[in-house]
């Protein structure tokens, strides 16, 4: 793959803070005037709070109506709203939303120590808990992506099918010079929306700075998983890629392989691109519905395992 040293940074620069768009964009997947009013409906319906999970304050949204909810989990240096905004009034039309942000992030509290993606998934089981929720759908974005696996992998009792988009298992799957790259990221590189973002939420405005760090210290520290960490994920699972993400369609390939009950799909695009990411997307671009359409098939199937 052929890309340009401004290309390269931009990219590094997403996948490592999950560098994404703020605000909702209307619907385009209904253009009837009910359909939209339904969006807004949903969207305006939206019920807010916090809950206390493992020593911090948990911020959550929750949209729409559904027997399984589906839960949202955002990359890193992101807010639900950064990550998910184009998407969710489509999602939300046909499920149960519940969308959270993380340690340090948007409207959540943060404790003393390092992040990590155990953690995080900890905190998402906690939340779960919290709200009395016996099974779910996970759909994880970039470091998201991370932190669903885990849910998996460590309280796989709670996940009913999981969406894995654009994540890794090892450092080897990365872009060259991915990490390195990290070595040196600073808050200035990150665009000034984001920033904008995360103050316009964050309890404590002077810790942006170290928002920004812990993420970029779990990724300089990132620990290769074990093949059977996915050997072990049993549930329904779909994959998502971009064919010129950050980590490469191989290393999606393998984590298919892997997950037994997978499937995959590799999209058109850059990191994000395929969600309507704002940094990268394509301006009048359908990906993202055909994302939805696929989203939306995969939730829907009955599935049976499959032996390999």
């Amino acid at each position: 793959m052929t890309i340009s040293k401004a290309s390269f940074m931009k990219l590094i620069i997403i996948f490592g803070l999950s560098l994404l768009m703020l605000g909702c964009v209307n619907s385009k997947n209904d253009n009837s005037v009910s359909g939209e009013s339904k969006s807004q409906e949903i969207m305006n319906s939206v019920k807010s709070g916090y809950a206390q999970v493992n020593g911090i304050s948990m911020y959550y949204e929750i949209y729409g109506e559904g027997e399984i909810p589906l839960v949202l989990i955002h990359g890193g240096g992101s807010t639900i709203g950064t990550t998910f905004g184009n998407i969710l009034p489509l999602l939300a039309k046909n499920h149960r939303i519940i969308a959270m942000e993380l340690q340090a992030h948007g409207h959540s509290g943060d404790r003393e120590g390092p992040e990590t993606f155990e953690q995080d998934a900890d905190d998402v089981f906690a939340l779960l808990q919290h709200l009395k929720v016996g099974k779910a759908d996970l759909f994880g974005f970039s470091n998201g992506g991370n932190t669903a696996m885990q849910v998996a992998i460590r309280h796989p009792e709670v996940v009913n099918k999981l969406i894995i988009a654009s994540a890794f298992y090892k450092r080897e799957g990365m872009m060259p010079g991915f990490f390195d790259f990290m070595k040196t990221a600073s808050l200035e590189n990150m665009p000034e929306q984001l920033k904008t973002a995360y103050l316009e939420v964050a309890p404590d405005k002077d810790h942006l700075q170290v928002m920004h760090d812990k993420d970029r210290d779990r990724m300089i520290n990132f620990k290769d998983w074990k093949d059977d960490d996915l050997k072990s994920i049993t549930m329904p699972t779909l994959i998502l890629s971009a064919d010129k993400d950050v980590m490469s369609p191989e290393h999606a390939t393998v984590m298919h392989r892997l997950i037994t009950n997978s499937q995959l799909v590799i999209l058109p695009g850059v990191h994000g691109a395929y969600i309507g990411e704002s940094i990268t997307a394509k301006k009048g671009s359908k990906i993202p519905e055909l994302t939805i359409g696929v989203i939306e098939e995969f939730l829907a199937e009955e599935w049976l395992q499959k032996k390999i």
